[in-house]
C-alpha cells in the first residue's frame, strides 16, 4: 500500500510513520524537515512546504493508496490539499479534532454524531469548517475523505498536563519536584482522557486502505477515563512526590490569563468521555493498551536520558506563581470579610 504522509514527524504522526513502516507500507513523508530524526527504514521524504503547490506539485509525482494530512489547519489548506489530491488518492484522511465536538457537552459521552460546536476555541472552529469541505467535496464529488479526531495524544517528548507549557513541558514535572504550587482548573474532578501516540496509530493505520471508512468520521483515543487529580498524581507518584494542587475556578484562570480561556473552557477544563465503538468496529482488535502511568513513565525517561531536554518555560511559571497568589490572597481576604 501506497501512502503520502503530509507532516509525519510531530507527535502524532512520527508513531503512525512508524507503525505504517513496520507494516510493510510504502510510506513517503512529505516534510520541512524541521523535525526531522531518523526515519524507519524504508521510509522516504521529500522535503518542501505544503504551501508551496507548484514545489509538491512537481516532487508528488504519483498517485497514492491513502495521504493523511497532518498539518491541516484551516480552509485554505483545505482546498490546498483538494487542488493537489483530486484524482490522485483512494482516500484522503483528514487530522481534525475532539476540541470540535460541542461545548458545553449536552451529554457526557461523545460520540462521533455528537454535534460539533466550540464557540470557545478558533482552532476548533477551524477544524469544522475544513470537515464541512471536505464533506461537502464527498458528498459533490466523490472526494475520498476520511476524517480523524484526536483527544488530547501524546508520546515520550510530551508531559500531557493542563496548562503546562506545550513547548517545555518538563516545566510541570520541575515544579513538582521542587514542591512548588500546581495550578489545577477547577475542582480537579473533571474527567478527561489521554491517549498515547502509539495506541492512536494502531486506530489511525487501520484505516489507512479502508474503503468503507470513506466518508466516515472517527475518533481515536483511550477508554482510560481520568479526573485531573488523578492525572497530576499519576505524574506525581512516578517522580516520587506528592504534588501541591490548588484548584481555581476556570473562569478566574481565563481572567488572569485570557490566552488560556479557549484551551479551558473550550476543551481541557470540561468533562469527555468517548465511545470508541465506531473505531473498534471499523478496526477490530484496536485497544489502547497504554495506561497514563505507563506512558508517562516513557515520556520521563525519554527526559532523564538527556538532561538537555528538561528545559524549563520561566515565564509560565511566574504566571502559575502569580495566578496561585493572586487566588489564595482574595481567598483569604474573602474569607476575613465573612467572619
Amino acid at each position: 500500500m501506497k501512502i503520502l504522509f503530509i507532516g509525519g514527524t510531530g507527535i502524532i504522526s512520527t508513531a503512525c510513520t512508524a507503525l505504517a513502516a513496520q507494516r510493510g507500507m510504502d510510506v513517503t513523508l512529505l516534510t520541512r524537515g524541521q523535525h526531522m530524526s531518523q526515519l524507519p527504514a524504508g521510509v522516504k521524504s521529500l522535503l518542501a512546504d505544503a504551501n508551496d503547490p507548484a514545489l509538491v506539485q512537481k516532487l508528488v509525482n504519483a498517485s497514492f493508496d491513502a495521504v493523511v494530512d497532518f498539518i491541516a489547519f484551516t480552509p485554505a489548506d483545505v482546498e490546498r490539499d483538494l487542488t493537489l489530491f483530486r484524482g490522485r488518492t483512494r482516500q484522503f484522511v483528514f487530522i481534525s479534532s475532539a476540541s470540535a465536538y460541542q461545548k458545553p457537552a449536552a451529554h457526557y459521552l461523545i460520540t462521533e454524531s455528537t454535534p460539533l460546536a466550540n464557540p470557545y476555541l478558533e482552532y476548533s472552529r477551524n477544524k469544522i469548517a475544513c470537515e464541512e469541505r471536505l464533506l461537502r467535496a464527498y458528498r459533490e464529488e466523490g472526494f475520498p475523505v476520511t476524517i480523524v479526531r484526536p483527544s488530547l495524544t501524546y508520546g515520550e517528548t510530551l508531559i500531557p498536563l493542563v496548562l503546562n507549557s506545550w513547548q517545555q513541558s518538563y516545566t510541570a514535572v520541575d515544579r513538582m519536584i521542587r514542591g512548588q504550587k500546581m495550578v489545577v482548573p477547577g475542582d480537579g474532578s473533571s474527567l478527561w482522557v489521554l491517549t498515547h501516540n502509539t495506541d492512536f496509530a494502531q486506530g489511525l493505520v487501520g484505516l489507512l486502505g479502508h474503503e468503507q471508512a470513506i466518508g466516515h468520521a472517527f475518533h481515536i483515543t483511550s477508554d482510560e477515563v481520568l479526573t485531573w487529580d488523578q492525572i497530576f498524581r499519576i505524574v506525581g507518584n512516578a517522580v516520587g512526590v506528592e504534588p501541591q494542587l490548588v484548584h481555581i475556578p476556570s473562569d478566574f484562570i481565563a481572567a488572569c490569563w485570557p490566552d488560556k480561556r479557549g484551551t479551558l473552557t473550550g476543551d481541557k477544563s470540561v468533562s469527555v468521555v468517548f465511545d470508541n465503538t465506531k473505531i473498534k468496529r471499523f478496526v477490530p482488535g484496536y485497544c489502547a493498551t497504554t495506561s497514563f502511568a505507563q506512558g508517562v513513565r516513557r515520556s520521563l525517561a525519554w527526559f532523564d536520558a538527556d538532561p538537555s531536554r528538561k528545559k524549563i518555560d520561566q515565564q509560565t511559571n511566574a504566571i502559575w506563581d502569580k495566578l496561585i497568589s493572586g487566588y489564595e490572597k482574595g481567598m483569604s481576604e474573602t474569607v476575613r470579610s465573612f467572619a
